[in-house]
């Protein structure tokens, strides 16, 4: 299961044996039961989670107790309450395993030390940073600018592999429109 992990950073950069030991050293195994939480809002949170196995989704609700679906997260993907790991305030999402779920997490302090002793962490993290920053604002402007279906099929081609292992109820949710109205948009595609 690490060499999950490696291979996903030396995508991205070059380690040398020693340094990637050093980074495997530093990440710590989790385990998530299915509809177990992995963070909840109030709660500070100082760890990112990689994914080995599972899939996991991050909401907020609002006043009204409405759910609204900000990530999903498969193998291979990052997930964590970013704003509350970068910026050290409480968290605002709920994190939730839609099914058993394997992480690796790497804790923020542990994480500034590594930038310290094998500079191109910070390089890796940047690019993952930037990668995440810019597909944040293309979801903001594709809700802008497409239709329901539009965005749809952009769910599809961008998360190939999690529309099967999710409700209808959470994909509609995900791209803002009705249960009922993405079974529409689906019958159309058929």
């Amino acid at each position: 299961m690490m060499s999950a992990i490696l291979q996903h950073v030396l995508e991205i950069i070059d380690l040398s044996p020693k340094e990637q030991d050093e980074f495997l050293s530093v990440l710590k195994e989790k385990k998530v039961s299915k509809k177990s939480m992995l963070i909840k809002p109030g709660e500070l949170v100082n760890e990112e989670f990689y994914v080995l196995k599972g899939c996991l989704v991050a909401y907020y609700l609002d006043e009204l107790g409405n759910k609204h679906i900000i990530q999903f997260a498969v193998e291979d993907w990052w997930i964590s309450d970013f704003e509350s790991f970068f910026n050290d305030e409480p968290a605002k999402l709920y994190i939730e395993a839609l099914e058993d779920c394997s992480l690796l997490a790497i804790n923020k302090e542990v994480l500034e030390e590594l930038y310290k002793r094998i500079p191109e962490f910070e390089r890796f993290f940047r690019i993952k940073t930037t990668k995440a920053f810019v597909a944040l604002r293309s979801r903001i402007l594709s809700t802008l600018q497409k239709s329901a279906k539009e965005r749809y099929l952009d769910f599809c081609k961008t998360y190939p592999a999690i529309e099967k292992r999710l409700a209808n109820y959470q994909i509609a949710n995900y791209l803002g429109v009705q249960p009922e109205s993405l079974s529409r948009i689906r019958k159309e595609l058929v």
